[in-house]
């Protein structure tokens, strides 16, 4: 069962090999993309591809995505960012909001932020009632589950910093006249309740890791790191994907 143990936030790469392994990783994620797309390889369209990014503010969702899809095709990636819910969204199930974001086949999206606010802000928020937020969890797999069935593939990254982190990235945001947009006071007010959220993480990994879609805890004290490990993990996914469908990845290396 995923946990927030998982992640070791002593593990480091230097600039060198962070970059060396980017570039090799982004390379093959372009090949794999391309497959999945049915434009490369055999032609077949490949499987729905759907990437959720969670994690503390400031543990770099978003350089970690731009890393992922700086690669590929803007025409073949949709990136869908998502807040609080609006309040026509909030007269429909919790789920409906994010049906539109879900890839077909040959598809792909990457999601900044999920379903997963229901057991997390809007539990520690008090926005959701403890029933509403407790039976969201099996809700929440069902879902996940179904979209497996038919084939999807879901890849999902919770990306872990320390508390100390965390404040050190804040305080630089608060520095940066071009970064001090992104910091605000609910930024703050959720630092302050970290041991809260902390709480809130650790059920949710506990109550929605399973086979169909597991977790993957993310160490992200070092930037470098994480944006390796996430291309690593995105790749590991597709690949997965592919040999289920009884189909072998792309070998680009072997056609130079």
């Amino acid at each position: 069962m995923a946990s927030l143990q998982d992640a070791d936030l002593t593990l480091k790469l230097s600039a060198s090999e962070s970059q060396r392994r980017i570039l090799a990783a982004q390379r093959r994620l372009l090949a794999l993309r391309l497959q999945l797309g049915g434009l490369i390889g055999g032609g077949e369209l490949g499987p729905p591809l759907s990437i959720m990014f969670e994690g503390w503010d400031a543990s770099g969702k978003g350089g970690s995505i731009r890393r992922l899809v700086s690669p590929l095709d803007p025409r073949h990636v949709r990136v869908t960012q998502f807040g609080a819910p609006s309040a026509d969204e909030r007269r429909h199930h919790f789920l409906h909001r994010f049906s539109a974001a879900m890839p077909g086949w040959g598809g792909m999206s990457v999601l900044d932020r999920s379903w997963y606010g229901r057991v997390l802000v809007e539990r520690v928020e008090g926005l959701a009632s403890e029933q509403e937020w407790r039976r969201a969890y099996p809700q929440i797999v069902q879902w996940e589950v179904g979209l497996a069935t038919e084939g999807a593939a879901i890849v999902k990254l919770w990306l872990e910093i320390s508390e100390d982190e965390q404040l050190r990235r804040f305080r630089a945001r608060e520095r940066d006249p071009l970064k001090r947009w992104k910091l605000t006071g609910e930024d703050w007010r959720n630092l302050s309740r970290r041991a809260d959220y902390e709480v809130a993480v650790e059920e949710m990994l506990g109550s929605t890791d399973h086979p169909a879609a597991p977790w993957h805890v993310v160490a992200a004290e070092s930037k470098r790191y994480a944006r390796v490990r996430v291309l690593e993990l995105v790749i590991d996914a597709i690949e997965d994907s592919l040999h289920q469908l009884g189909r072998e990845p792309v070998d680009i290396a072997a056609s130079l």
